[in-house]
């Protein structure tokens, strides 16, 4: 027996599913007994070459072609964006048709909304691609680890900016020159604002920590700060101390209050986390059974992301044969765990100043973090150019309201400028 899929837009990722699902269609079928077949596909383009062979009738330019057909029992939306994604998922939700999405701008912004309409109209809604490529992380949270009470989520969730410090780690490149390269590679868009300024990781952060933490989440609640501040010598001198510098996102339940971040921040190289080079993506979970576990792969790219649209497909169409829909508790429930502010927390920090290359100025570094009762544990000095040295100072755990009022004292003294300051990862235990 067939299952007809309906699928919006065919650009990259769509045309891997297109792919992937003919090539996994008799595997399925042994499994299930019923077969996945794409019976129509939206375009705007129906002569556009598009790298895979399609029917003449598979094609059209009608979103009502698809969600007005009542033998279409599963859609998958490969368009991207917010409108006219939304509209076309809900309608097909209304429409009692189960859905699959890669689309994590939506499902952050519009989750909420669309679980709710999908548990009203007794269907499912999967979208495990929109978070980490080919890596499995929504079906773990949301089944293998319901035993647990996830207290930390910390991952490396954007291949762009993964690559881009990892070039200039690895190759000594300022940020300017290493995105450059990942344009010409392929790896950054032409505006590549919502990759390096942390928007797309914090989105995805959203994701993860509503289903990990059983709770709304909101874009508002995760603090974000992206990279374009780093720089080559910040990245030499983590290295010097011990550290890489990964944008990290950052998600912690402590007896039920939140903190959610995404920011650069430098991790200890014995850290698994350290190791996730060029445009790969990882997961680090902390659970009060499991433990630690870290999940790893490529998070973006057309195949790796459909792999997890096809593997969502697959998930449904078993759905189906045992008569079953998938739910998300959290959304259903209107729950909300209070967010802390990121400043109440604690962590060690990380401390670039440039100074003036004199007696005593380092005596006013040291006198105004022993006034403020704030220990370090790193201290790097070295001579620059124009009579000036840059002093790098990694603190022991201080509150981040502590360290901003550090920083601004900093600025206070004629003979300093505070380059950077970032959060220092603690070693996994």
């Amino acid at each position: 027996m067939q299952i007809p899929i309906g699928l919006l837009g065919c650009g990259t990722v769509g045309a891997g599913v297109v792919s992937l699902v003919r090539r996994r269609a008799d595997r399925v079928a042994d499994m299930t007994g019923l077969r996945p077949v794409i019976r129509r596909i939206l375009v705007r383009d129906l002569h556009k070459d598009r790298g895979v062979h399609f029917e003449d009738e598979q094609l059209t330019t009608s979103a009502e072609d698809i969600l007005g057909d009542p033998e279409i029992q599963i859609v998958v939306e490969t368009i991207g964006g917010i409108e006219p994604a939304r509209t076309y998922i809900l309608e097909a939700l209304a429409r009692k048709k189960h859905v699959v999405t890669a689309n994590k701008d939506l499902i952050a912004l519009h989750g909420p909304e669309i679980l709710q309409t999908a548990a009203a109209n007794g269907v499912s809604i999967l979208f495990e691609a929109s978070v980490g490529g080919a890596i499995p992380l929504l079906g773990p949270l949301q089944e293998n680890l319901t035993a647990n009470e996830v207290t930390d989520l910390k991952g490396i969730i954007n291949g762009t900016t993964n690559f881009i410090l990892s070039k200039m780690a690895e190759e000594g490149l300022d940020f300017d020159e290493a995105l450059a390269l990942a344009q010409e590679l392929g790896y950054a868009e032409a505006d590549p604002s919502s990759d390096v300024d942390g928007l797309d990781a914090a989105r995805k952060l959203v994701i993860l920590a509503s289903i990990a933490f059983h709770t709304e989440v909101h874009l508002a609640d995760v603090r974000v700060e992206g990279i374009r501040h780093v720089t080559a010598s910040d990245v030499r001198y983590a290295d010097e101390a011990g550290y890489v510098i990964k944008l990290l996102a950052d998600g912690r339940d402590r007896n039920g209050r939140l903190s959610l971040s995404v920011r650069p921040t430098l991790i200890p190289k014995s850290h698994p986390l350290a190791h996730v080079s060029d445009a790969f993506n990882a997961l680090f979970v902390r659970g009060d059974a499991a433990g630690d576990l870290m999940f790893f792969g490529r998070g973006a790219g057309r195949m790796p992301t459909a792999s997890a649209v096809v593997g969502d497909i697959i998930a449904l169409v078993r759905n189906l044969k045992l008569g079953v829909i998938t739910s998300w508790p959290y959304a259903l429930a209107g729950s909300r765990k209070p967010v802390v502010d990121f400043e109440d927390d604690l962590y060690k920090f990380y401390f670039r100043l440039l100074a003036a290359d004199q007696p005593g100025v380092f005596a006013q570094v040291a006198h105004l973090f022993g006034e403020m009762r704030v220990s370090m544990e790193t201290v790097l000095q070295k001579r620059v150019a124009g009579g000036q040295a840059e002093i790098v100072i990694v603190t022991h755990e201080i509150q981040g309201k502590l360290a901003h009022e550090v920083a601004t004292r900093l600025r206070a003294i004629p003979q300093i400028a505070v380059e950077a300051v970032m959060p220092v990862e603690p070693v996994a235990e």
